[in-house]
């Protein structure tokens, strides 16, 4: 029970990832506010922790709105204030990304073979709506909730970065572009909040296995796409990751006995990937 008579905010919670570390945070004692835009992805998770007998609160939030993150904030605050942040919030859009991998002529003058499109074809709302989510989604939230841990005397948060924070991969540029801007929010934060006994870190997952995931990777006991098998060559463990890879990082990091002395850095989960140098 290491974080008994805590409180844990995670947000992105009906996820296949930040579900999993809620539910770990729960097991061992804390009460964990569930944050997401949909209710019943969250009830889904709630439904696991009270099953362990644990304590979860249900608060559905648009964590890019800062009068959600308010309210949020004051939820939070009313049940004893915040100790530990997750912002797991996240995600891409498939129409901020083009279906090629490198600039063709043809992208210019429309001649593209049909369902193809290049980088001057995706929709740019849509590439500002990533960027949103990746980067405000992981400021506002620690904008409203951080004067609670000052408050308490400590705290400590975990952002959510990607193997993208190091090197892009083909046809994610938003993605990539908010997830390496994770990464510096998360030094620059740190410094900023060190005074207050606040420490900020950040993990970056490596490929791991969800719904979304098995669609464009496949998975290695059912067949890989190409691009799979580009990935699992990469990767010395030749394995995805699973949710439950996470969680001991997780621990660590928001664990003052474990790490008190450690904020600012940014963790690969990703089974080797960044070992390899693709030659």
């Amino acid at each position: 029970m290491k974080f008994e008579n805590k409180i844990a905010v995670v947000t992105g919670a009906g996820g296949t990832l930040c579900s999993e570390i809620a539910i770990r945070l729960a097991e061992e004692g804390a009460t964990v506010f569930l944050v997401g835009r949909t209710a019943e992805k969250l009830m889904t998770t709630k439904e696991k922790i009270d099953a362990l007998g644990g304590k979860a609160i249900v608060s559905p939030c648009d964590v890019t709105d800062a009068a959600s993150g308010k309210a949020l904030a004051a939820e939070v605050e009313k049940a004893g204030g915040c100790d530990y942040l997750i912002n797991g919030a996240g995600g891409n859009n498939v129409k901020a990304m083009p279906t090629i991998t490198a600039y063709d002529p043809r992208e210019r003058d429309g001649t593209l073979p049909e369902g193809q499109k290049g980088l001057f074809g995706i929709d740019m709302e849509a590439f500002k709506s990533v960027l949103d989510i990746n980067t405000m989604g992981t400021v506002l939230p620690t904008m409203e909730l951080a004067p609670q841990m000052i408050k308490k005397g400590e705290g400590s948060v975990i952002n959510f970065a990607s193997m993208n924070t190091y090197c892009p991969l083909t046809r994610c540029f938003a993605y990539a572009m908010s997830k390496a801007a994770v990464s510096n929010l998360t030094q620059s934060f740190a410094a900023y909040f060190a005074p207050a006994n606040i420490r900020i870190n950040a993990i970056a997952p490596g490929f791991m296995v969800n719904e979304r995931s098995k669609n464009y990777l496949g998975t290695v006991e059912e067949g890989l796409t190409r691009r799979g098998e580009q990935v699992i060559g990469h990767t010395p463990m030749g394995r995805f990751g699973q949710a439950s890879d996470l969680t001991g990082t997780v621990k660590w990091l928001l664990d003052n006995e474990a790490s008190g002395f450690v904020t600012g850095i940014t963790v690969p989960v990703d089974g080797g990937f960044l070992t390899l140098g693709g030659v």
